[in-house]
């Protein structure tokens, strides 16, 4: 496999680290507008390469034509796209014009209902990959897309849940929280603040099989959710997110929500930035330039990838699900966890951005040795979880499951933190491979 990613920033330098220890490809360039922000993430990891595997380039991601020439001219089988949503629709386009597979993190932007955006969607995210899937399948090329930890690997564990841990599935819940602190700062963003802003200020989506696709008002049905490694009670909020558009294509469920841990300071900060307009992608003239409010926020704020050495603290990512097994009654929370401490000794990469790099490493490789197959537009649902549960192990991360109700590990409690007094009892999967 010879791979192109575009981005080097903190979740495609992550990248290039984590791919760097396995032998399933046979080169990557890693290409980004900022060359020497390439020839950076290509020299930290071609050095420990007795015969380099790893070349730099310089590429504008908005550039369709050029982006498709390069990966003919790098001869790459897929397109591996580590930049912010802006690009996935010139990306994704590029690599089917040149004949490439195509993987991505995040999916194309949506656009809010121009009336009723709290109530009825508009254009909504991935809708426009979508609407080319046909094409794809009739090219015989995979479009895998939302394949970072939310969306990717949070999907791949409604998979599972559903294959193999339930008869019958009420609810999917995706839940994220941390108890990451940054010294220094009283308001510092882990993950890019441009699509921070993007998925928290849009219209959050939830999805019902009696009702479709609808919208809420932002950070809408506040819950504490109980995370586990320590973390604990987290006050989670409705945000828009991929995986209620992705989860119920491929998993029969009844409802479908994305909730994350903001925390009240953050969400005070991003209604800040809304009030003043700094949260508009939308050029604005200043002076004699034209500059779009989010980015220059983006510029101001610490660099995500840059504040590693001074954070603290754990991250989480699962998947909350809710059904019936064997005619009972059964929750299970499916999770994975990213200590910093641990992703920085080992990776010298925070461990927001490390957790979200490693899993599309994972599925390239999964890819490479044909365990997943595929054409058409794909989510990560429409593949076997287990060979993907399997391989995570393989690269030194593990996933936990606990279940949940009775007199298990606390369900969510609505605005108030449930006590906690035991230890979440980490139970492993059947079928999954001993690590």
């Amino acid at each position: 496999m010879r791979i192109l990613l575009v981005g080097a920033g903190g979740v495609g330098t992550a990248l290039t680290r984590i791919a760097a220890r396995r032998g399933f490809f046979e080169h990557m360039t890693v290409a980004d507008y900022d060359l020497g922000r390439a020839e950076a993430a290509v020299a930290a990891v071609s050095a420990e390469e007795s015969a380099p595997r790893f070349t730099a380039a310089r590429i504008d991601a908005a550039d369709q034509e050029a982006v498709a020439a390069l990966i003919r001219a790098t001869h790459s089988d897929v397109l591996l796209n580590a930049t912010d949503p802006r690009f996935v629709m010139p990306l994704f386009e590029a690599a089917f014009s040149a004949g490439a597979d195509y993987l991505d993190m995040a999916m194309s932007l949506s656009h809010p209902h121009p009336e009723r955006p709290h109530e009825l969607t508009g254009v909504k995210l991935g809708d426009d990959q979508f609407a080319r899937a046909e094409a794809w399948e009739r090219a015989g090329r995979l479009a895998l897309v939302g394949m970072g930890v939310e969306p990717g690997l949070s999907d791949v564990f409604a998979r599972y849940a559903a294959d193999e841990l339930f008869d019958e599935i009420e609810e999917i819940g995706v839940r994220d929280g941390a108890n990451l602190t940054v010294d220094g700062y009283e308001f510092a963003p882990t993950f890019s603040i441009w699509t921070t802003i993007e998925e928290c200020l849009n219209p959050p989506l939830i999805w019902e099989k009696a009702a479709g696709w609808y919208t809420t008002e932002c950070f809408s049905e506040p819950e504490t959710f109980v995370f586990p490694a320590g973390i604990g009670p987290v006050e989670c909020v409705n945000v828009e997110h991929e995986e209620v558009l992705l989860i119920p294509r491929w998993v029969d469920c009844n409802r479908v929500t994305f909730k994350y841990g903001l925390g009240a300071d953050f969400i005070a900060w991003l209604k800040t930035f809304a009030y003043l307009g700094l949260d508009s992608k939308e050029k604005i003239r200043v002076g004699q330039v034209e500059v779009a409010p989010r980015d220059v926020l983006a510029a101001v704020l610490p660099n995500p990838a840059e504040l590693g050495h001074l954070m603290h603290g754990k991250t989480c990512a699962g998947t909350w699900v809710k059904g019936t097994y064997d005619g009972q009654p059964r929750e299970v929370y499916l999770y994975h966890v990213a200590d910093n401490a641990e992703t920085m000794r080992e990776y010298g990469n925070q461990a927001v951005v490390w957790q979200t790099a490693v899993n599309p490493v994972v599925a390239l490789e999964l890819l490479a040795s044909g365990a997943w197959k595929g054409k058409g537009v794909l989510g990560p649902e429409a593949f076997d979880a287990v060979p993907y549960l399997n391989l995570l192990a393989a690269y030194g991360t593990h996933h936990g499951m606990v279940e949940m109700g009775g007199n298990y590990w606390p369900g969510a409690v609505r605005r108030e933190a449930a006590p906690v007094e035991l230890e979440r009892p980490v139970v492993r999967p059947p079928r999954l491979q001993p690590a």
